[in-house]
């Protein structure tokens, strides 16, 4: 079939290399010309492992193609995939330009019977307004239908050519078999596809994330209680997630979540909530706990230098919101690194690859290290707040007899508090006792 996908970012070039992977014939598209400079010169314009090898593969047997010229490419496309950015708004709502403006290019470009598929993370009752904005545009025949993505940033290649389930939205038969021999080749072993009104697939994407945080943010307000009465969160943790009706996923304390996406949902859900004067109260919940959850690190830091942090140095492992991923947006690191910036420390850190983008943030306030030891020496403690694989098992001898105290903040409760204490270290976790 042919494709048009608009928007470049995670979700876009995501899903137009899985569907080129598949045979089909895909133009993905951006308003953006220096990152289809980029695309088009060989270049992946995000880190997310494996796709730099799904996108050249595609690329090299004429499957898939970069361009800036939307209408052309909406023009000629059977099916046309908005995945565009729907970023925050001040209100907590989100903004919607990006997919008006796609919406409308749509009207203008197309030629016969099109189907136009929401992928973008968007508020309830958005394909409608697609669908109005269309038609005021357009005499030829289309179908609009809600196909949230649910991609985890780091292993989005595998979700995508591997979905647990796929969530279709619409009531228009044309549109529901084009979807469905769309992602037959996805879900060939297991019939995954699932079809209901857009309106319950727009819903289901916040909802999934909304229940998802509420996990997370459940197991930190669990951890600082351990804290207080002498528990430790990790035989919490695997007790409670031991249960079959439970399970073990997202029962994880540790610094708080970020990210593009948890954040932003739950925002644009309290949002949905007030408009139509629904209160969620857990859901805010979550987003309350989740502020507070970040600032955890940063206090454990302040009570162990009694307050006095002016002029320590503080060295910093992991910066990304979450591993494998260079994406810094909402990131727990920054939260930590902003309080002790203003508290007079000094911040040297290190992240396999997201220093980049924090240097374009930060600038020169803090030092960015080249190696996770390089950041280590002469600091008076170590924070982790990233559980990339390479901090997970580190020298800790080598770790000790670079720092000018053996103190360790782990943000993640990733090394085990018993054998660290054993080699004179001083240990913080989340919720640990031993």
């Amino acid at each position: 079939m042919r494709l048009a996908v608009i928007g470049t970012g995670y979700v876009g070039l995501v899903a137009g290399a899985g569907f080129a992977d598949f045979g089909n014939d895909v133009v993905c598209c951006d308003v953006d010309t220096k990152k289809i400079a980029r695309l088009l010169a060989g270049e992946i314009p995000i880190y997310e492992p494996g796709l730099d090898t799904l996108v050249a593969r595609s690329v090299k047997h004429g499957r898939l193609r970069f361009s800036s010229d939307i209408e052309t490419s909406i023009a000629k496309a059977e099916v046309v995939f908005i995945a565009v950015g729907t970023p925050q708004s001040a209100d907590g709502s989100a903004d919607l330009s990006s997919v008006v403006a796609v919406a409308e290019a749509i009207g203008r470009s197309i030629t016969g019977f099109t189907v136009v598929v929401n992928k973008s993370t968007v508020p309830i009752g958005t394909a409608d307004r697609v669908r109005e904005t269309i038609a005021a545009r357009t005499t030829h025949p289309f179908a609009v239908v809600s196909n949230p993505e649910f991609l985890k940033e780091g292993d989005a290649v595998n979700d995508f050519m591997k979905p647990d389930r796929v969530i279709i939205g619409t009531d228009d038969e044309r549109a529901r078999a084009v979807m469905r021999h769309l992602y037959a080749p996805f879900v060939r072993t297991n019939d995954r596809l699932q079809f209901m009104e857009a309106r319950s697939a727009e819903l289901t994407k916040y909802a999934a994330n909304a229940l998802l945080a509420t996990r997370i943010s459940f197991m930190n307000e669990l951890a600082n209680l351990a804290e207080k009465v002498g528990a430790d969160i990790e035989h919490v943790r695997r007790g409670v997630g031991s249960d079959p009706r439970i399970g073990p996923k997202f029962l994880f304390p540790g610094a708080g979540f970020g990210g593009s996406c948890f954040p932003k949902d739950i925002k644009a859900l309290l949002h949905a909530g007030k408009v139509s004067e629904i209160p969620l109260d857990i859901v805010d919940a979550v987003d309350r706990v989740n502020a507070r959850q970040k600032t955890v690190l940063a206090s454990k830091i302040e009570k162990h230098f009694q307050g006095d942090v002016a002029g320590k140095t503080i060295a910093v492992w992991g910066l990304a919101f979450k591993p494998q991923t260079d994406d810094i947006r909402e990131a727990p690191a920054l939260v930590l690194i902003e309080r002790l910036l203003s508290l007079g420390a000094k911040v040297v850190a290190h992240d396999p690859v997201a220093m980049d983008n924090v240097r374009a943030l930060h600038g020169d306030k803090i030092a960015l290290a080249p190696g996770m030891y390089e950041a280590l020496e002469g600091a008076d403690g170590l924070a982790l707040v990233t559980e990339w694989h390479e901090f997970r098992t580190p020298d800790f001898a080598r770790i000790k007899g670079q720092l000018r105290q053996p103190v360790i903040f782990d943000g993640r409760n990733v090394w085990n508090p018993g054998e660290l204490r054993s080699m004179g270290f001083t240990y913080y976790g989340i919720g640990r006792r031993s």
